[in-house]
């Protein structure tokens, strides 16, 4: 009887290696997981909405000086005003929303110097 030759396919995806916890491991990976957002550790100079809602109150401007925990911004969800604070003592940089404006999670209220 003879053999049949099998011929080896390449993988369509190469092969990559992957750390996790300083062991390296040789895998396929997939198209999603190479194209995944890469995390980013928050900057506590950049202040977020931790909610979406509405802005309904501004009480600072550019140049303002704040300390830490001071209540910024008013911002209105599920029919509860939530107050945003500083994370730390600073001058505010810029204030990109106002009154009025309707806002997402983690969209960008204001800028710490």
């Amino acid at each position: 009887m003879a053999k049949k030759r099998v011929e080896k396919k390449e993988a369509s995806t190469p092969m990559e290696i992957l750390k996790v916890d300083d062991v390296a491991y040789t895998t396929l990976l997939t198209k999603k997981f190479r194209e995944r957002k890469k995390y980013e550790p928050n900057d506590p100079k950049k202040v977020t909405a931790f909610i979406p809602g509405t802005i309904v109150g501004v009480s600072i401007k550019k140049g303002s000086k704040v300390n830490a925990n001071d209540k910024l911004i008013a911002l209105e969800a599920m029919k509860m005003v939530n107050q945003v604070a500083t994370p730390m003592d600073g001058v505010v940089k810029k204030v990109y929303v106002k009154v009025g404006d309707i806002v997402a999670k983690n969209q960008l209220l204001l800028e710490l110097e």
